[in-house]
This record gives structure tokens, C-alpha cells and sequence, in this order.
């Protein structure tokens, strides 16, 4: 899997400080923040392959950040990650664009068999364009 620049939001500490190293024994360079503003703030400065985002937060949610970061980069797989998970949440998120949608309380093969998917999916259009 080549290495992937992967952003990680949830506001809860716990999930980022476990993803990070995790993702990032992987090879993959790895952000993880835990409010939706400071996400879009990073979105603007960086072009991430994946963002994994927690839908429910305070203020901005989610679905702020995959409208941004689809909008900023099209390229870019968003993966949708909720305590909250119902098919009507799911269903506005796959229609707005995520790539992919995981329940909470998800292990970590959940996400990275979500984010290999993901992967494949931009090697195949990268392979496609030019």
C-alpha cells in the first residue's frame, strides 16, 4: 500500500492518540485534532488522500468537513465514523460523498481495512488519469 496522508477527527482524545501511531506504523503521515474547525483548517493547508471523521460533534460537524474536503480536493476519500450510526446518517453521508461509513465502537481492522479500500480506489483512478 504506498503511503497515504491520512487526517484523522474525532472529538473524543482517546481515538486520535490510538489511531495515529497505529496509522502511522503503517507508514502513513498521520494528523489527528479533534474539533471540525481546526480539521477544515488543516484541509486548507494540506491535501490529504483520506479523511476519517467522527459525524457528531460540537459545533461544525462531519458532513461540514466531507463537503469541504471533497469540495477543496476530489480526489480525496472521506470515511465517516459515528456512535450515532443509523442508515438514514449513513445514507447522507455516502450521497454527500464519504467513501465509506463505520459504526462506533469499530477495531481498528474495521478502519484499516476501510482506509485500504480507500487506497485501492485512488491507485485505480491515479492509474487512470494521464
Amino acid at each position: 500500500m504506498p503511503k497515504l496522508r491520512i487526517l484523522i477527527l474525532d472529538d473524543e482524545p482517546i481515538v486520535g492518540k490510538r489511531l495515529k501511531p497505529a496509522l502511522g506504523k503503517a507508514g502513513h503521515e498521520v494528523d489527528a485534532v479533534e474539533s471540525a474547525e481546526e480539521a477544515l483548517r488543516l484541509i486548507d493547508q494540506n491535501e490529504y488522500d483520506i479523511v476519517v471523521s467522527d459525524i457528531r460533534m460540537e459545533g461544525a460537524d462531519g458532513l461540514d468537513v466531507l463537503r469541504h474536503a471533497t469540495a477543496r480536493s476530489p480526489r480525496t476519500k472521506v470515511i465517516m465514523i459515528t456512535g450515532y450510526a443509523t442508515v438514514e446518517v449513513a445514507r447522507q453521508a455516502l450521497t454527500m460523498g464519504a467513501f465509506d461509513f463505520i459504526a462506533k465502537p469499530f477495531r481498528l481492522e474495521d478502519l484499516r481495512a476501510a482506509i485500504a479500500r480507500a487506497a485501492a480506489k485512488l491507485e485505480q483512478e491515479g492509474a487512470g488519469a494521464g
